[in-house]
């Protein structure tokens, strides 16, 4: 019995001393990992651990800590990310995270940028603007009423259509469009165009009352093309058509009957010019025909005396 008890003894000294040497083995092995040491530190760090990245910063940098799971993690950068402020102090330089509002923020209280949903007011980040001022949607600030003689705005300086009796012009309402400007239907001033003509032609052959002959004073013509109309208080279209008076050696008209039976000759003679025109034409398609049909018997002879020679010389 008294045996059995010294062993019992034994054996629980035995547990209690392994399992002091294991917590003392993994308490050195925790604190070689986080460790703190100023060797070998990288972006920045002045001092830092293996777990948690920078301790503190080089002079002028920020301490910036991230997120890595259940963890955070410090890094050295020159300026807070957007969402942070930075802070100095003779110790440290710490990056604070900005009101929930913020998007990015001078301090806690001082919005520069304001998340979507809100506008920015003298620091402040509001989903309403006070009264007299109106959301821009632009800026994402809250900004001035629209201006004078404006129907609806975009923001304080951009009409986007005027009070009755004005006119719209590059965001801005006028009484009376400006110089080389014209109001249209929709109230807004569009650029006047002016009209634009081409160069003239030449003169037109010598004729009076639709004749070129039995007359000695006739009229030449000439004309130009419109190549821009004008708007309605654009210059207007200078005269697109010129006559002068013009002289020709008299000589008498040719009779009716003359003039009908020349005209007939003319047609003939240009009908009798297409029929010989195609006459010619199948004369060449014909010849055309005739040659290939010479050239293939041309090239069957040659071909058949080659075979005949290659016969009597006993070759295949």
């Amino acid at each position: 019995m008294q045996l059995q008890l010294i062993s019992i003894v034994l054996i629980l000294h035995c547990m209690e001393y392994t399992n002091c040497q294991h917590q003392d083995s993994r308490h050195r092995l925790n604190k070689q990992g986080s460790g703190v040491s100023s060797q070998g530190c990288q972006g920045g760090c002045q001092t830092c651990s293996v777990y948690n990245g920078c301790l503190t910063c080089k002079p002028k940098l920020f301490i910036h800590l991230e997120r890595d799971g259940m963890r955070q993690i410090g890094v050295c950068l020159p300026s807070c990310p957007n969402g942070f402020y930075g802070t100095r102090s003779p110790d440290r330089n710490d990056c604070i995270k900005c009101g929930s509002e913020c998007e990015s923020c001078f301090n806690r209280h001082f919005c520069l940028h304001c998340r979507a949903g809100s506008y920015l007011h003298k620091g402040k980040c509001m989903e309403s603007c006070p009264d007299g001022l109106m959301p821009s949607d632009t800026k994402k600030e809250c900004v001035p009423a629209c201006p004078a003689d404006c129907d609806s705005c975009q923001n304080s300086d951009t009409c986007t259509r005027c009070a009755p009796g004005h006119y719209l012009l590059h965001g801005q309402c006028h009484p009376v469009c400006p110089d080389d400007f014209e109001p249209n239907n929709l109230m807004e001033c569009i650029p006047t165009v002016h009209c634009d003509v081409g160069e003239w032609s030449e003169w037109g052959p010598c004729s009076r009352s639709g004749k070129t002959c039995g007359f000695k004073r006739g009229e030449e013509t000439r004309t130009r093309k419109v190549l821009q109309n004008p708007s309605p208080m654009g210059s207007p279209c200078p005269t697109t058509s010129d006559k002068r008076e013009c002289f020709v050696k008299r000589k008498r008209c040719k009779p009716k009957g003359q003039r009908r039976r020349e005209k007939k000759k003319h047609f003939n003679l240009q009908d009798k010019d297409n029929g010989e025109a195609r006459r010619e034409r199948k004369r060449e398609q014909e010849k055309e025909i005739i040659d290939r049909e010479a050239s293939e018997s041309r090239n069957k002879t040659e071909h058949r005396r080659r075979r005949d020679q290659s016969r009597d010389d006993g070759t295949v």
